[in-house]
């Protein structure tokens, strides 16, 4: 029986199980008001076997005009032309052959043939908008959950294309910058310079890696960064102080790639880079509040850090809307000290 059902269509299913419902609450009121006998049980039969018939083709009717693929209101105008013309066939037909085989029941025999027509012709009307209400009613319900599903699918592609985007500017930006520092270290003391290379390549090594992954571990992240202040701090030299404030806890959390070493970034080219006495960079990780703080604080000036056409500070916030659907945050404020604090907060679930 399962393995019946199963090589049955699913229009065909529904089909029999329809009518074999309307069969059943039909049996089931003729013997509740006892008038189920043998005249009952062939006209019970003609009809379902007529509709049948007849709905199906209404629907091969509906898939050759097209309806489905009509504004709204041209589909619901259509089915009840549908629906009436098939009610029509339908209650002639039943009509013919009610009479010419002398089939009719006791209330029938009193009217007059324009009124057995007509009551034919409503009672199949009925039915037939009921069956073609059903159809249109699943169908719309099938076609909004496919482009719903296309909606979805849509928005990933979409998603997806900007991350790439994103990327494919973040690791040029940081390349070029890089370069630049090598660049001055080169006349100046070549051993610095082939040690910056060596940094350089630690990075690029890193990021190649961190670039297959939409998110990596914070543990990976750092030592990126710490390979890029290694490099800065050739160019720097005391000029700069790094501080870490880590809890092993967030070592295992998962970050953007590349997000942190940019913000850094940010923090020395817009803060310790424009002061003649140079500064302090400060990184803090930790958990609070269900979310994963990162915090990047330097000495410098708020305005020096936002009021600038660099791409890092706009794709940080892109990146947090597109992986975590607005529920991630980041903040850039000013400390006392001067100071200036980069903040993002990711949801831990």
């Amino acid at each position: 029986m399962i393995s019946f059902i199963k090589g049955v269509s699913k229009y065909w299913l529904f089909q029999l199980l329809g009518w074999g419902f309307f069969i059943a609450v039909n049996v089931f009121f003729a013997v509740s008001y006892n008038i189920f006998n043998k005249l009952f049980v062939i006209r019970l039969t003609l009809f379902v076997v007529v509709v049948l018939m007849a709905s199906h083709l209404m629907r091969a009717s509906i898939k050759k005009l097209r309806l489905l693929q009509r504004a709204l209101n041209a589909q619901l105008v259509g089915f009840i032309l549908v629906s009436f013309f098939f009610a029509v066939v339908v209650g002639l037909l039943e009509t013919y052959l009610t009479v010419v085989f002398k089939m009719e029941f006791k209330d029938e025999v009193k009217l007059t043939l324009m009124q057995k027509i007509s009551a034919n012709v409503f009672t199949s009307f009925i039915y037939l908008f009921i069956w073609n209400s059903i159809y249109f009613i699943y169908h719309y319900i099938a076609e909004s959950r496919r482009q719903q599903v296309d909606k979805l699918k849509l928005e990933t592609l979409v998603k997806t294309l900007e991350l790439k985007t994103i990327k494919a500017h973040i690791n040029p930006h940081f390349i070029f910058n890089a370069l630049n520092s090598i660049r001055a270290l080169i006349d100046e003391n070549p051993e610095r310079a082939r040690q910056a290379v060596t940094a350089l390549g630690n990075i690029l090594r890193s990021s190649m890696y961190s670039d297959q992954q939409e998110i990596i571990p914070l543990e990976k992240e750092l030592k990126i960064v710490e390979d890029y202040l290694a490099l800065e701090q050739i160019r720097f030299e005391d000029r700069l102080v790094v501080v870490y404030d880590i809890d092993p806890e967030t070592l295992k959390n998962f970050i953007p790639p590349m997000m942190l070493q940019m913000l850094v970034e940010n923090a020395i080219k817009h803060g310790i880079g424009r002061s003649i006495k140079g500064g302090q960079v400060k990184i803090i990780s930790k958990n609070s509040d269900g979310f994963f703080n990162i915090v990047v604080q330097n000495t410098g000036i708020l305005e020096n850090a936002i009021n600038t056409e660099g791409f890092g500070l706009q794709s940080t916030e892109s990146r947090l809307a597109l992986l975590f659907g607005g529920k991630a945050t980041f903040t850039i404020t000013a400390l006392d000290g001067p100071l200036v604090e980069a903040k993002i907060m990711i949801p831990l679930k």
